[in-house]
Order: structure tokens, then sequence, then C-alpha cells
């Protein structure tokens, strides 16, 4: 299926570009996030109409994820699990639990846009993660695990 981008998705492309992805892929997510529309030619007309319009917007966005980056860069948070002897979690610390720490410290971020390459943390000790806040713009952060 050909589609409009309405925004920048990563890995497809940047705002007003044409790509071909799967239909399942635009009827499913693209389409009901706003993040694209079919590649008609009522569309297209749309978009160059709205262009100027829709890369405002996206520079706003970009500037508002600039300036909490900012803020966010170099935030340590703790959290606190019980652990054994060892230094193991019983359990682990998952990107939900972050997001309810950073929430705590002031910064209101989805659970989806912390990144955890390694998986879940399931041992005490300072582990540092980064935060997408935008497609472009990464935070980093500290997240110290604790014992109870």
């Amino acid at each position: 299926m050909q589609i409009i981008l309405l925004e920048k998705v990563v890995n497809l492309g940047n705002l007003g570009d044409v790509v071909k992805v799967k239909d399942g892929f635009a009827r499913n997510f693209l389409i009901p996030q706003k993040k694209a529309k079919r590649a008609t030619p009522a569309a297209m007309a749309e978009f160059e109409a709205r262009r100027a319009e829709l890369e405002r917007v996206a520079a706003e966005k970009l500037a508002a994820a600039q300036g909490v980056a900012e803020k966010m860069n170099g935030t340590a948070v703790s959290v606190a699990r019980k652990a054994g002897m060892d230094g193991r979690l019983f359990g682990s610390v998952g990107n939900a639990d972050i997001a309810e720490a950073l929430k705590a410290a002031g910064f209101d971020i989805d659970k989806s846009a912390i990144r955890m390459p390694e998986g879940p943390l399931k041992a005490i000790g300072e582990f540092p993660l980064e935060v997408a806040l935008h497609t472009d713009v990464l935070a980093s952060i500290t997240v110290a695990v604790v014992a109870e």
C-alpha cells in the first residue's frame, strides 16, 4: 500500500515521503495513529496544502522534546526492590517501574519511550539507560536499583 507520512517514522521515512508498506502495517498502525494517509491524488493535494502547518507542528514537537532532554540528561532515579544476599532481585525492574520513578522526579514519560536494550534489570546496581523523547532526541538517565 502506498502511503504519505504525516510525521517522521523511524526506519521508514520523513514527513511527506510517499512509501510502500505492508497493508496491515498501514491499516493497523500508521493510519489509526495519524502518522500516515493513503497516497491518493486527493490526499496528496490536501497534504501539499497543509505541508507548512505539519512542518511547523513537527518543529514544535522537536523543540519541546529537546527542552525536556536538556533537563532530563544526567538525571538519576532510584527504584527499591527486594533482593537476595547475592544482589539478584526477586523479580525485575521494567520500563513501567522506571517511568513511575521518573514521574515522581517530575518527568511525565511514557513507558514505551524508555529503551532497555538488555531487557529488565534483574540485579542491584546503577544502570545507564536512554529515553527516546522524539525520533531524533535521546536523553541519558541513570537508574539505581537498591535493596529494600
